[in-house]
């Protein structure tokens, strides 16, 4: 049964159908306006994501019908100008949730003057087909006990919804994490980069160092230096650490050389030490592309202790494709370099076996200063995805991945633009003529 009331939280996530059945994307959010008066607000619209991750505006009017797995729109129509957030519009979710707020409601005494928080909001269709936010959903901190109790008010008697009090910084982040745990980071990054920039700045601070470093290297740069600066410099310098070295250079690559050293003389040396040797190197060249920590064993090692090695899974599928066997130390820039050892030959050979003895010594290796068309010639000649860097004296200094190349070879705000050809399922239409968007 279609529902003509029905909480906000609940809509994320459901599939959006047009009016044939056809899949068109899935709820992300709901955008409202917000007024400055305690009159409901109107619920313009739904945020939906694309199978593509673009996100597009559909307004409520087209909207027929709310069930428990799916929103139906009277239409294949749709805009597919990706959203824009307006003046005087909120996301429900992404900044309406975990607001702190009062209630003055006079069937509630105990909630009055106490600080509580946003958990969802009820909204419901009227006569006029509007939709409009009847209800919040609200619960005490944590600390108040009994008062973690969940209670449905209507909108008039609650407090600090208005446009002004929403954009105070500091608002709590609870329902928001909620809805990235389990993600990758990679989808972790792509949200955050869809909200607005204070709820990013606020979700970022949130997340742990190590969390925080994975989903920061997932993001355009122009966010990872935002993040980076709001964090301050002591929180900043912590996440540089979590990351990866050749994230963390290129990173500070983007930063003022003065900001740059500052931060780098917070992270502890050992961290920072093979960060400085990467920013020696240009960011085009095998030297900056490299990872200075790949997978290094001496001869001795065996082919059980290798495989071990790369079942690490902080290790990514590149630099657990090949094993590089030198004379100790076993620490960039190492001693002498003898040759690697493909996964695929490691997974032959008997695991007593020493690797010493299936050592690859045909392959050449990169040059730091190698330019990246080069280095892009080299992984299509020998159909590899990891590949070793050494220095003139042959001491391993690091080695490039794949992964590293395709992020140099691709626009550098390639994570901002949609994948090229039809957004949604032949059947459903797009329309610029602006119909059916927004007031």
């Amino acid at each position: 049964m279609a529902a003509t009331r029905v909480f906000a939280a609940r809509l994320a996530g459901l599939v959006v159908l047009g009016p044939d059945g056809e899949s068109i994307g899935r709820v992300r959010d709901v955008v409202m306006s917000v007024r400055y008066d305690r009159q409901q607000p109107r619920v313009l619209g739904l945020l939906v994501e694309l199978p593509t991750r673009k996100r597009i505006f559909v307004p409520m009017l087209r909207v027929t019908t709310v069930e428990p797995g799916s929103v139906t729109l009277n239409t294949g129509n749709v805009s597919l100008r990706r959203f824009n957030q307006r003046p005087g519009e909120m996301l429900g979710l992404a900044q309406v949730l975990d607001s702190k707020v009062e209630v003055d409601d006079p069937e509630l005494p105990d909630l009055q003057g106490v600080d509580l928080f946003v958990v969802d909001l009820g909204i419901e269709q009227t006569r006029s087909r509007d939709w409009m936010v009847s209800r919040v959903a609200v619960r005490g901190h944590r600390r108040l006990g009994r008062r973690r109790a969940v209670h449905v008010v209507e909108w008039t008697y609650v407090r600090g919804l208005t446009q002004r009090e929403l954009n105070l910084p500091g608002q709590d982040v609870t329902q928001l994490l909620g809805q990235f745990e389990g993600l990758r980071p990679a989808d972790v990054a792509h949200l955050l980069h869809e909200l607005p920039a204070k709820r990013r700045i606020e979700l970022a601070r949130a997340l742990d160092d190590e969390r925080l470093a994975d989903v920061v290297q997932e993001l355009p740069e122009t966010d990872q230096v935002e993040v980076l600066q709001k964090l301050g410099v002591e929180r900043a310098a912590d996440v540089l650490e979590a990351m990866d070295p050749d994230d963390a250079a290129d990173l500070l690559g983007e930063l003022p050389t003065g900001e740059a050293e500052a931060l780098l003389s917070l992270m502890d040396p050992e961290e920072s030490e093979p960060v400085r040797r990467l920013l020696e190197y240009s960011p085009y060249t095998a030297g900056g592309l490299m990872t200075p920590e790949p997978v290094m064993l001496t001869p001795a090692a065996t082919v059980a202790e290798a495989l071990a090695r790369v079942r690490n899974p902080d290790l990514t599928p590149a630099l657990a494709s090949m094993v590089f066997v030198v004379r100790p130390p076993t620490a960039t820039p190492t001693g002498r370099y003898l040759g690697c050892v493909h996964l695929q030959q490691l997974l032959r050979e008997p695991p007593a076996n020493l690797v010493g003895g299936i050592v690859d010594t045909v392959l050449a290796p990169l040059r730091p200063e190698t330019p990246l068309a080069a280095v892009t010639r080299y992984f299509a000649t020998y159909n590899f995805v990891c590949g070793p860097v050494v220095d003139d004296e042959n001491h391993l200094l690091g080695a490039v991945t794949v992964d590293d190349v395709l992020d140099h070879l691709l626009p550098e705000d390639w994570r901002e633009h949609d994948e090229e050809g039809s957004d949604m399922h032949a059947r459903v239409h797009a329309v610029v003529d602006g119909t059916g968007e927004r007031p």
